[in-house]
């Protein structure tokens, strides 16, 4: 789901569910801005990512918030993997001044039954 907050552009990126590279994949191919031509791997999710700023309309010009939620589950089965990917979003901020990856302290999107509310 696309979302403006204070004239940016914010994409959420749900991860929930993901406990292997398959999951990650699968959870990037969902975000709505994610071009057709992504190949499921890190080269793809790279210059995916890199690239992002033309996709959605308007980003390059008023900024792009990627947040990645759901997580923790993925970073804890699998964490050299989990490295890679914080790496290849690093990256991508790095050579892309209007790109921004936050990553939620929630492990899920989902809410938990043991808590309140």
């Amino acid at each position: 789901m696309t979302h403006e907050r204070a004239g940016r552009l914010v994409v959420a990126l749900d991860l929930d569910g993901a406990t292997d590279k398959d999951g990650l994949m699968d959870g990037c191919a969902r975000a709505p801005d994610m071009p057709g031509w992504f190949g499921r791997n890190r080269d793809a999710l790279a210059d995916s990512r890199a690239d992002h700023p033309v996709r959605p309309e308007g980003a390059v010009e008023r900024g792009l918030l990627i947040v990645v939620d759901g997580r923790l589950p993925y970073a804890t089965a699998r964490p050299a993997e989990w490295e890679t990917a914080r790496e290849v979003f690093a990256e991508a901020v790095r050579r892309t001044p209007a790109l921004t990856v936050a990553l939620t302290l929630g492990g899920s999107s989902q809410p938990r039954a043991d808590l309140p509310g």
